[in-house]
């Protein structure tokens, strides 16, 4: 995309965003309402940080997700908790408390107000700076970061429209420093497993996926702590995919997306909104203030992408009804295709039976991923399965090492632009919307995520 269609394309969503209800949410970002980003730099794919012999990290937002990721560190070598920021000081207590009981030093604490995390990184000496906050709070942390010398690391999403994942690639590009967002499902066993088969060619030429966030979160959404305290409203101002990177993550690394292909446009279209309701109605009964709460957001949303290649990819969003969980997670190739929930793979040639699943043990002895085998004994009970500490793992290995990251700045960008691309689309009744090319061209030479170690 040229500088000019790319600048053209914020404004556009810009637009979008406030007509929505989201308004342009710039404040603090060094950025005005209603104009384009700064020219953009360089696009620098495969970019290399000077390796650290230790990483000094701090960490803003300790709740969840937060605590899990101070649990996480506290068992990884080379790591230093140097300060922690929530706008709970209990939170901040008992984070400190985890650290000094792991024999660190305490850490400072910070808890005076919700942009405290400014102060903390504008004093703090830190190689890397770990938000897990409400959606709108990613990118201000990580900005504030990369502004002031640090490496920047964000839970999911990186940002919430395609303003803000422009704010984030150019400031990494500006200040010469990471930013990843933590997509933890790009390191359960099966992902992982997929991309060892898709790498070693077993699948053949990779050409359609599957995947998607379907998850039943009306209890968590309509609860008096936690992400109630603020999931629940995106519902009420944005009408497409609120939630697109668990699904999409790791089977745009299976497509090389941004790494020998990208994104090109997306057509997306919602359901109507009933389940927030229905459940609040019989949950609080008819006459509750959450009864009287109106939804925006669509039940269930389907986007279908299309890649530079012409490679396809299916992406649902569902988490206001009742369902059991699934990331669907199918790979298809001219050879065969392994899919997840349930587990299960075919492969023309070593298929038990001709059109009949076989189940993905059967592949495992040969095709377990090398990380997974090596490390996911340590990450047993640390988060959804032991995921959450394998990327952490990863982060904390690939920053000592001074390696290009596993998902970088262009991914965290391209991945979450899903959110306006699809609110856009949605809006313009399910017309396509492009997807700015973040990296500037230079995924066509940027070569695939290799099989990585530990």
């Amino acid at each position: 995309m040229s500088e000019d269609r790319a600048s053209r394309s914020r404004r556009d969503f810009l637009k979008i965003g406030a007509a929505a209800g989201l308004g342009a949410a710039v404040a603090g970002l060094g950025l005005k309402a209603g104009e384009p980003s700064p020219a953009p730099g360089q696009a620098r794919t495969q970019f290399r940080a000077p390796a650290l012999p230790t990483v000094k990290v701090g960490f803003v937002g300790v709740g969840g997700m937060g605590s899990a990721h101070v649990q996480n560190y506290l068992q990884i070598d080379g790591v230093e908790i140097k300060a922690i920021c929530d706008i709970r000081p209990a939170h901040v207590e008992r984070a400190q408390k985890w650290v000094v009981d792991a024999g660190q030093p305490q850490p400072r604490g910070y808890s005076n107000g919700e942009r405290d995390f400014e102060r903390m990184c504008e004093t703090e000496d830190l190689d890397l700076v770990m938000t897990a906050t409400p959606w709108e709070w990613h990118v201000p942390v990580c900005l504030a970061a990369m502004r002031n010398g640090k490496h920047a690391a964000t839970e999911v999403p990186a940002a919430m429209s395609i303003e803000h994942c422009w704010a984030l690639v150019e400031a990494a590009e500006k200040y010469g420093k990471h930013c990843q967002m933590m997509e933890n499902c790009c390191y359960d066993r099966i992902e992982l497993m997929t991309l060892n088969l898709v790498r070693r060619g077993l699948l053949g030429e990779i050409l359609h996926a599957e995947a998607g966030y379907l998850h039943d979160l009306r209890g968590v959404k309509f609860s008096d702590e936690g992400e109630g305290l603020w999931r629940r409203a995106w519902a009420q101002k944005l009408n497409g995919n609120l939630y697109p990177t668990h699904g999409l993550g790791p089977v745009a690394q299976c497509l090389n997306v941004n790494r020998g292909d990208a994104f090109d446009y997306l057509v997306s279209m919602s359901s109507p909104a009933r389940g927030l309701h229905e459940y609040a109605v019989a949950s609080f009964g008819a006459d509750s203030p959450q009864a009287g709460e109106r939804y925006v957001l669509g039940d269930v949303n389907t986007s279908l992408i299309k890649t530079k290649l012409g490679k396809t990819i299916i992406l649902i969003h569902d988490t206001n009804l009742p369902r059991p969980y699934t990331r669907i997670n199918l790979v298809q190739g001219t050879r065969g295709l392994a899919h997840k929930w349930p587990d299960r793979i075919y492969v023309e040639g070593r298929a038990a039976k001709p059109h009949e699943w076989d189940d993905f043990e059967k592949f495992a002895a040969e095709y377990e991923h090398p990380l997974w085998r090596a490390i996911a004994a340590k990450g047993e009970g640390r988060g959804h399965g032991g995921m959450d500490y394998i990327e952490d793992y990863r982060l904390v290995q690939s920053l000592r090492r001074g390696e290009p990251l596993d998902q970088d700045v262009y991914d965290a960008a391209a991945w979450s632009a899903i959110v306006g691309a699809s609110a856009r689309s949605v809006a313009l009744k399910g017309r396509p919307v492009d997807i700015p090319d973040f990296t500037r061209g230079r995924w066509k030479t940027t070569p695939p995520l290799g099989i990585v170690e530990a």
